[in-house]
């Protein structure tokens, strides 16, 4: 297996603009994936940039590692969840990073993988873990959790105005058989749904259900909440963080949380703990979101609801 052709990475030139990578300085990509950022981040940093390569997907990581052998030991690569970024850069033995990325979403090879189970577009077991090799699975939360907290966990983690009868059917199935697939939740829902499409033209009646299952699974928005919280001390002065999230619960959290360390009043109340008031001084990069050109959503349509937010530390 290979990487060529099955990743387009994100807002690539925002990305590289905004990090304002050079040569010498030190990277981090906490959400490594099938290496696309991170060999151009390497490419525009030669010939003597570094960067430390983070993901906690290990099939992902093996084909990055493919991608990026060229750079040799420019680029270091760690089965590792992000949140933990502090504990690695201390067994590395290094203090700062001169710019931090986090693409917070799924790939298109994740998505392809039936066996995976992130998608309903083919049957697969419902799995939905980024790291196969521990955790809960989503069919272990589809078939465990009481109806109510189930319809809270859709509700809240893939806004979903339907969660309640999402919840009530799923239920009600399991009774008489376990949900195990991919598909057989994706037409409970459906089912339950009427077939309607909800708030977002064109997407699956599935599509918020499936997103906050995965979330919940892999634990994202605490993963998002630790890395934030940590970020700005683990950057050097002039060193930027720039995250691209895909979905409205992200973004508000990073938004907030940028926001919050630049002194702006927070807009609503997402936002997880930053540095104390006055410790570490930073300023947004952009006031607001960058977003994909039309170029590039008619080459990636995926591409369609990133966010690119960044701060710069003092």
């Amino acid at each position: 297996m290979t990487w060529e052709g099955i990743h387009e990475p994100v807002l690539l030139r925002e990305v590289l603009e905004c990090l304002n990578c050079r040569p010498g300085c030190f990277y981090v990509d906490g959400t490594v994936g099938l290496g696309g950022h991170a060999e151009a981040i390497l490419d525009a940093s030669s010939p003597d940039g570094r960067l430390l390569g983070v993901d906690r997907d290990p099939e992902v990581l093996d084909l990055a590692r493919q991608r990026l052998s060229r750079f040799g030991d420019r680029v270091r690569l760690v089965h590792e969840n992000f949140r933990n970024l502090p504990l690695i850069l201390n067994e590395l033995g290094i203090a700062t990073a001169d710019g931090i990325l986090l693409d917070i979403g799924l790939s298109s090879f994740q998505l392809s993988r039936p066996e995976r189970g992130f998608s309903f577009q083919s049957d697969g077991p419902l799995d939905m873990r980024m790291d196969n090799s521990r955790g809960v699975t989503a069919e272990e939360l589809v078939n465990r959790l009481g109806e109510r907290e189930l319809a809270d966990l859709i509700w809240r983690l893939g806004e979903e105005p339907a969660s309640r009868r999402i919840a009530r059917m799923i239920v009600r199935e399991r009774s008489e058989q376990p949900i195990r697939s991919t598909c057989h939740l994706a037409e409970l829902v459906r089912r339950s749904r009427g077939g309607g499409h909800g708030r977002i033209k064109h997407h699956h009646p599935a599509t918020r259900t499936f997103q906050a299952l995965r979330i919940a699974v892999n634990e994202e928005l605490e993963s998002l909440q630790g890395i934030l919280r940590d970020a700005v001390s683990l950057l050097a002065p002039g060193g930027r963080m720039a995250v691209i999230s895909f979905h409205s619960l992200e973004d508000r959290m990073v938004k907030n949380s940028f926001r919050s360390w630049a002194g702006y009043p927070l807009e609503d109340g997402i936002g997880p703990e930053g540095p104390a008031c006055g410790e570490i001084r930073v300023r947004l990069v952009s006031r607001k979101a960058l977003k994909p050109g039309e170029e590039e959503i008619a080459a990636n349509p995926r591409s369609r609801s990133a966010r690119l937010r960044v701060v710069e530390r003092l």
